[in-house]
């Protein structure tokens, strides 16, 4: 484990010292009970993924570093065994949405405890929950809600959600009728995995390619295809009482092996909720998945009230169908560190600066080569050869505009 790392309060030792002298009350399991939470000891990047290439491992550790100095405690890069003592307060940056037995083992109470999700099933965390059933009479998980689909319905791309091979090659054969769709598995991240399909014998060789297992468990996507697509990032992060939202575009870029994949993320934030945004003046496109981003967080949060997030993050796709016509659809969330956490982070930091402070604009970045072409302002969290991706440079933080002014986003 690598030593506690910046801080501006108790080591984890002094703060257990502190507790024994001065022990609290039992913290709420109500996550949104009104009694305050005592101040955070430690942060600490766990859970993490066993297989994380080197890459993904620096962007937590720089993520957990980011968060530690906002709430102005120790970080760590493990668990130490002194986190098992309840009278040790831990804040968790995991790598994935988090499983709630999982939590609750940890001691995670609420949102007020990760930067990240906890949900009640593994295929509510993934993309699967976008779209509905190809009909009723589809396999799916008992727990599957069937009611979230007919409430996205209207602001997702149309597709369905299959958990049985051959249900996905009858679906898919019924919409490539009218389009060429795309087969996403539900647990790929970076728009890897994903594969367009326009006709039947692509559709079979895509779907050979699933495992039947993982369908089974997580389910698998069907997708319209869509050209002259933009994507769009809204979301909302949360670390105490630090909150702030925001919309913006993703780039694509081109990794060693020449496939499109996340090349980063260029945002305008605002102190506050989902909602605030609404004040910022959007061009059309933006402010219509705005609105779609706030339907899907609404929906998905009231179909699965077990589910919560401090961090909700949404992609929203708007293209040119089939038939010409522009189409815009939540393509899906993400409830733990993802792509844009880093300038989510430094915008939180920004807005607790005070200052006046009205918005603020930050981004990631992710190229594939030696050479960096990161936005200005931003900070390098990894630049080197990494075993999985091959040499990858990852930054992200605030930009050299600082948000001030009153131009228009």
């Amino acid at each position: 484990m690598a030593p506690p790392a910046r801080g501006g309060r108790l080591s984890p030792g002094t703060a257990l010292a502190a507790a024994a002298l001065f022990p609290l009350p039992d913290p709420p399991m109500n996550p949104a009970a009104a009694v305050p939470r005592r101040p955070v000891d430690l942060v600490v990047a766990h859970p993490g993924r066993r297989d994380a290439p080197r890459h993904e491992r620096a962007s937590l550790r720089a993520l957990g570093l980011d968060i530690a100095e906002l709430l102005g405690c120790e970080y760590a890069d493990a668990l130490p065994a002194a986190a098992r003592d309840p009278r040790l307060r831990v804040y968790y940056v995991p790598a994935r949405t988090l499983l709630d037995g999982r939590a609750l083992a940890l001691g995670i109470q609420g949102p007020d405890d990760l930067f990240g999700g906890v949900a009640p099933h593994g295929f509510v965390a993934t993309k699967a929950i976008t779209h509905a059933l190809p009909h009723d009479g589809c396999a799916a998980p008992a727990a599957w809600s069937r009611e979230l689909g007919a409430r996205l319905s209207d602001c997702v791309l149309p597709g369905c959600t299959v958990f049985a091979l051959d249900e996905a090659r009858q679906g898919g054969a019924r919409m490539l009728r009218t389009s060429a769709l795309r087969v996403k598995p539900v647990r790929a991240t970076a728009g890897r995995g994903q594969r367009k399909v326009a006709d039947a014998a692509a559709l079979d060789q895509a779907l050979a390619e699933q495992d039947a297992g993982e369908v089974r468990r997580y389910g698998l996507v069907l997708e319209e295809h869509l050209e002259d697509i933009s994507t769009y990032s809204v979301g909302v992060a949360q670390v105490g009482v630090h909150l702030a939202s925001y919309i913006g575009t993703q780039s694509l870029t081109l990794d060693h092996a020449g496939l499109e994949v996340y090349g980063g993320s260029d945002l305008w934030f605002v102190s506050g909720p989902l909602p605030a945004l609404l004040q910022l003046e959007l061009d059309a496109p933006r402010r219509t998945a705005l609105e779609h981003a706030m339907r899907y967080d609404e929906q998905a949060f009231a179909c699965y009230p077990r589910l919560y997030a401090s961090r909700r993050n949404y992609d929203v796709a708007r293209g040119r169908d089939a038939q010409g016509r522009w189409r815009t659809g939540v393509l899906e969330q993400s409830w733990r560190a993802g792509g844009a956490s880093l300038a989510e982070i430094a915008a939180l930091r920004a807005f607790a600066q005070g200052g006046g402070l009205r918005r603020a604009h930050a981004a990631t970045s992710e190229h594939y080569g030696p050479d960096p072409a990161h936005p200005p302002g931003t900070r390098i969290v990894f630049h080197a050869h990494d075993a999985e991706v091959g040499f990858i440079s990852k930054a992200g933080g605030m930009t050299q505009d600082n948000g001030t002014d009153d131009d228009d986003t």
